[in-house]
């Protein structure tokens, strides 16, 4: 009798790229993160988004997901949640290297680059694993080409949340090639809303008190010197673009770039 490594497969659709799981990290109880092979013909622009998933009954099991890594790497990377009874990551939680996962050949999105006007100071304002498409930009070295500082705000409920802190706040300083572009660039503001922290807030409590510019010794959000790209759950993207309007921001978009930007497909399931 054949062995389950010698069954047949499902057939991937012509959509997607099989791609092989390298590595999985898990963060906490409810987030991960995990990286696989990348197809040479697969293209992206720092802070897209793509679907990701698994077979499942023969049929894609997908939902959007940002890219973690940066267009010049070699291998892809994403953050998850993991949601117990959720369709895709009850399934996806469970993925180990040597594994295959679903990845879409046409990544999209609108925290790109090129949907801000230029300005001086970009704003990359995150909730949870609303973080993963600043990962990719903050290792784009054109980020830096277009801006004198880049700010990372990335607000969770608890410490442990804080995924890629270390990456952030050590590796990338050190990093040979990106090192020394972003050292007097890459601001790291993380909040902590349910632990003892330093900044024991959510980004936009820090804004409407006007805590966050005190805090990271620069003036208060201006639509003239500041542009922002938004990336959380529902109620922060509402929010913060609520805070931005009032102060004259006006939303960005393909082909019609503006002072700010918030992605609205974000996995929840």
């Amino acid at each position: 009798m054949p062995d389950d490594a010698s069954a047949p497969k499902p057939a991937i659709p012509a959509a997607y790229f099989g791609e092989t799981v390298t590595h999985v990290h898990h963060w906490t109880e409810r987030l991960f993160s995990f990286r696989c092979t990348r197809d040479a013909t697969m293209r992206f622009r720092a802070g897209e988004f793509t679907m990701i998933g698994l077979m499942n009954a023969g049929k894609p099991l997908v939902r959007a997901y940002s890219v973690v890594s940066a267009p010049w790497q070699e291998e892809l990377e994403f953050l998850s949640i993991k949601v117990q009874d959720g369709p895709l990551t009850s399934r996806l939680q469970h993925i180990q290297p040597g594994d295959t996962v679903l990845i879409g050949k046409k990544p999209v999105g609108t925290l790109v680059l090129d949907n801000l006007a230029p300005g001086e100071n970009l704003y990359l304002v995150a909730t949870g694993t609303g973080l993963a498409p600043f990962m990719s930009l903050i290792r784009e070295p054109e980020t830096y080409d277009r801006f004198e500082r880049v700010i990372i705000c990335h607000t969770v409920r608890q410490v442990a949340e804080l995924a890629y802190r270390d990456f952030i706040t050590k590796d990338l300083p050190a990093d040979e090639l990106l090192g020394e572009l972003l050292a007097e660039k890459l601001i790291y503001h993380p909040s902590v809303t349910r632990e003892p922290f330093a900044n024991q807030a959510r980004i936009t409590t820090q804004i409407e008190a006007g805590t966050l510019g005190t805090d990271l010794g620069l003036p208060d959000l201006d639509p003239v010197r500041d542009r922002v790209m938004i990336c959380g759950s529902e109620a922060l993207n509402a929010d913060m673009k609520a805070l931005l309007e009032i102060r004259g921001f006006t939303e960005g978009a393909n082909n019609r770039p503006a002072s700010y930007v918030v992605e609205k497909a974000f996995v929840t399931k």
